[in-house]
């Protein structure tokens, strides 16, 4: 009793009887099997090829994908070196980050995926809105700012 498993029974009990469904269906007049696909795969293409963009064919990042990236943030860095010199030039530093913020938001609905480089985490619409939405709120900041 103890090797037996859980669901098997008695042991004596047969296997149940076949239920309509479970027959193949009949094949429709016509049809050859051996030409057919097999079953849960789709029909063979034909010689037509089709035609793939380099950006298809390989994954990586184009090389000037860095360049919009570097372009935000060296606007960004001299924002916060401009603001670094004193109170008197907070507001240009600050302005200067929200408008390379801005800059940042128009490059990632402009640009496509493959030369938005590190612009480019989460979808495009995601990245948008927040590059405009801090740039907006830095910008508001360093016009409100004396």
């Amino acid at each position: 009793m103890a090797n037996r498993p859980v669901n098997a029974g008695s042991g004596a009990a047969a296997a149940p009887p076949p239920v309509p469904h479970d027959a193949a269906p009949a094949a429709p007049a016509g049809y050859d099997a051996a030409t057919a696909a097999p079953a849960g795969h789709r029909a063979a293409r034909t010689a037509r090829t089709t035609r793939t963009t380099r950006a298809a064919r390989d994954p990586r990042p184009s090389k000037l994908a860095w360049l919009p990236y570097l372009i935000v943030l060296a606007g960004a860095a001299t924002g916060m070196l401009i603001a670094w010199q004193g109170s008197k030039y907070v507001g240009r530093g600050a302005g200067l980050i929200g408008a390379s913020l801005l800059v940042g938001a128009l490059a990632r609905l402009i640009l496509p995926e493959r030369y938005a480089g590190l612009l480019a985490s989460r979808r495009k619409a995601s990245d948008v809105l927040g590059f405009a939405a801090f740039g907006a709120a830095v910008l508001a900041v360093a016009i409100a700012l004396p």
